[in-house]
């Protein structure tokens, strides 16, 4: 096999492709990106309108649909194993779960979407975090005031306090701030996939 080549398996199939590892001549990088494309297409993504070239080009709108879909697909990919469920978990499954749990600690605090305009204060997430890991939330640092230094403030804890409570959160403070509905799934889904394990370390033992 040539050097600038090997041989990896597919994700999905477990069929054999050679990916070119040769960043000359450009038409191998397009092959590259092309089954970048294919990979997703067989992941079931939605990729209307995305090709290799886009990738190449660096279009960022469509890097970032594509990027997007790989990390939600991962996400709940993990979510449905844990909760041994045969169908995708769905956002309203993970809102149903996030307002149980917060129910169930007798926490001030609820949402109706990812789009909740009250998350931008960071509250409903540090709530959860102490949820998840009873104890682990200092309130006496939290900023109270309804100004955006604030709300930044408590969001760069919260994404801090979930991190070390094990939720492999990769969303930014300036995300729960902005109330971004696809960043905040990420965040709230992350939890529950650290409740479901800690849950199942705890039945093991």
């Amino acid at each position: 096999m040539p050097k600038h080549c090997e041989t990896r398996r597919s994700m999905s199939s477990g069929t054999k492709q050679s990916i070119s590892k040769n960043t000359n001549p450009v038409v191998e990088i397009v092959k590259n990106c092309n089954y970048c494309v294919e990979l997703g297409s067989q992941l079931k993504l939605t990729l209307v309108g995305i090709h290799g070239q886009d990738i190449m080009d660096g279009n960022e709108s469509n890097i970032l649909s594509l990027v997007w879909q790989l990390m939600r697909a991962y996400t709940l990919s993990i979510l449905s194993k844990l909760s041994h469920e045969d169908r995708q978990i769905t956002d309203a499954d993970i809102i149903n779960w996030a307002n149980a749990k917060l129910k169930e600690c007798e926490k001030n605090s609820s949402l109706t979407s990812f789009e909740d305009k009250t998350l931008s204060d960071g509250q409903a997430i540090i709530n959860l975090i102490d949820c998840v890991k009873v104890g682990s939330i200092n309130y006496d640092l939290l900023q109270n005031t309804n100004t955006v230094e604030a709300r930044l403030s408590n969001a760069r804890y919260a994404i801090s306090m979930a991190r070390k409570a094990g939720a492999k959160v990769y969303a930014l403070p300036e995300d729960i701030v902005d109330v971004k509905p696809k960043m905040m799934m990420t965040i709230f889904a992350c939890l529950m996939i650290k409740d479901l394990e800690t849950k199942q370390e705890q039945k093991g033992k």
